[in-house]
């Protein structure tokens, strides 16, 4: 039912646009989807791409907010485009149906860049991302490193995400090969579901009590139930305290910080919301003037990479926050 839905809804979506010119688009507003407005790292986007709007000189459509919801993204473009959008900066949560996005934008006559997640195909201007195999290497490392044994959970994203699968493959893999005394369990949430990863929290410090590290997909959405489910349970110890788990995290958003600074977690990478936004814009504004983008160093410390046949992505940097850097007024976190 589900994919009927889905395939429904592309053909509408097609048919909304089927008049529009396929004309290249060199000037025009640009619509914006959100992924949800439930996490401090997405409303926090929302505020850096409206800054740099303005900044850059872009006509921005009201937004959307997709809330992890394909056929909400698809009605979201099709809405946008039937208003005459020329460019489209959106994150495909779910990669494999980007494509829908993708060619009905280009049948527009509209040009699309993603940020944050990239989609599996194209056609897409570009995609504004970081290493996301990066981030749970860098998560394995450091419960590595802190960690001499024992059981070590991952709760993981959404699979039908690029970011998920990442993620988990990134730590996954890192713990097989490098750290053969930490026993890897993990647990699985469909669309980033914070009640997910609390109950599956839950559940496995049921069975096994003597849990040593943490790592979780995304901060925004699983950082308060899983401190709330760590508390309940009489399990949260703070850095230094006998029975300390450790916890490691993505996005890089205030609250981390803070919880960083209580000792309640112990480390996060911090992915450059300001960034994203920021060439997120850019590189629409650049793409609806007609350029085009090729693999290679960047002037701004990152690199092109063509990740997949026609999909570019430029990989920014993201930095792992602890204790030692936390108070860094560089990352975004420490300017809001």
């Amino acid at each position: 039912m589900k994919t009927m839905i889905k395939a429904a809804l592309a053909a509408a979506l097609f048919a909304g646009v089927a008049g529009a010119l396929p004309a290249r688009a060199e000037e025009g507003k640009v619509a914006l989807d959100l992924t949800t407005l439930t996490s401090p790292f997405w409303t926090s986007y929302h505020r850096y791409v409206m800054e740099e709007a303005k900044k850059q000189g872009v006509e921005m459509l009201e937004p959307f907010n997709s809330e992890f919801d394909t056929a909400k993204q698809i009605t979201g473009v099709q809405n946008a485009l039937a208003l005459g959008a020329k460019g489209i900066i959106f994150s495909p949560f779910e990669s494999a149906a980007a494509g829908n996005v993708l060619k009905a934008a280009e049948k527009a006559g509209a040009v699309v860049v993603a940020v944050d997640v990239a989609p599996d195909n194209g056609p897409v201007a570009i995609v504004v991302r970081a290493n996301n195999i990066a981030y749970g290497e860098k998560a394995c490392h450091y419960i590595g490193e802190h960690v001499a044994e024992g059981p070590v959970v991952q709760i993981m994203g959404d699979q039908a995400s690029i970011n998920g699968r990442d993620r988990g493959v990134g730590f996954r893999d890192c713990i097989t090969k490098n750290y053969p005394k930490l026993k890897l369990l993990e647990v699985p949430t469909k669309a980033w579901s914070g009640e997910d990863a609390a109950a599956g929290l839950d559940a496995l410090l049921n069975s096994t009590p003597d849990l040593k590290a943490i790592y979780m997909h995304a901060g925004g959405v699983f950082l308060a139930p899983t401190l709330q489910t760590l508390k309940r349970k009489g399990l949260l110890k703070t850095t230094g305290e006998e029975g300390h788990i450790v916890i490691v995290s993505n996005d890089g958003i205030p609250q981390e910080f803070d919880a960083i600074r209580k000792g309640e977690i112990d480390a996060t990478v911090s992915q450059p919301a300001d960034l994203y936004a920021k060439y997120g814009i850019q590189y629409v504004k650049e793409a609806m003037a007609g350029k085009t983008f090729a693999p290679g160093p960047t002037d701004h410390d990152s690199t092109i990479l063509e990740v997949r046949p026609g999909v570019l992505e430029d990989q920014l940097p993201a930095p792992l926050v602890t204790k030692e850097n936390v108070d860094d007024k560089s990352f975004w976190a420490n300017q809001l």
